[in-house]
């Protein structure tokens, strides 16, 4: 069984933060927008760190910076949708990234939604949604993980967005 290191413990034996940005920006990964609405009311975030957890039951982990609004809105609401971005909807992912290109951060404004039947928002024309419950919360450094049963998941065959190096892109088939 591994060890447990206390938060001090972790701090003594990590890697250098610029050294970890560094190894991490080498990584493509997909851009996914998490969002959530309900008695908190209605947050979007960007973030890259989203992964399947289990297929019995359907499970998705989402990992969000805690100085985000969004994490005390899905808290508190219980829901949130993973929205996997297609490679034309960079803008989205800048805007819930805090830097639109035009108009204001964070605003719903820049996409077409739909509620899912959770209630949060899904992104229209994404390359896949996942309207979650929340299983399960987990502290983890600077990041809050959320844990969600996939009430419903919506798949569309268009190319995903990807970030690589602070850049976005598209991929391009080998074959």
């Amino acid at each position: 069984m591994a060890q447990v290191l206390a938060p001090d413990d972790l701090l003594r034996h990590a890697v250098a933060a610029e050294d970890f940005i560094a190894a991490m920006r080498a990584n493509v990964t997909p851009v996914n927008l998490v969002t959530t609405d309900g008695p908190a009311g209605r947050f979007g975030i960007t973030v890259s760190a989203v992964s399947s957890v289990s297929a019995e039951p359907p499970l998705i982990l989402a990992c969000l910076n805690r100085r985000s609004p969004a994490v005390a809105a899905i808290t508190r609401n219980g829901v949130f949708c993973v929205n996997a971005l297609n490679a034309d909807q960079a803008h989205i992912a800048d805007c819930f990234a805090g830097r639109p290109r035009d108009g204001q951060a964070f605003d719903f404004s820049c996409g077409n939604w739909l509620p899912a039947r959770s209630g949060a928002p899904e992104l229209e024309g994404s390359v896949a949604s996942l309207d979650c419950e929340v299983f399960a919360q987990h502290p983890a450094g600077s990041h809050e993980i959320f844990i969600g049963k996939v009430l419903g998941a919506i798949s569309r065959a268009l190319p995903p967005l990807l970030y690589w190096d602070r850049q976005y892109g598209k991929p391009d088939p080998l074959i």
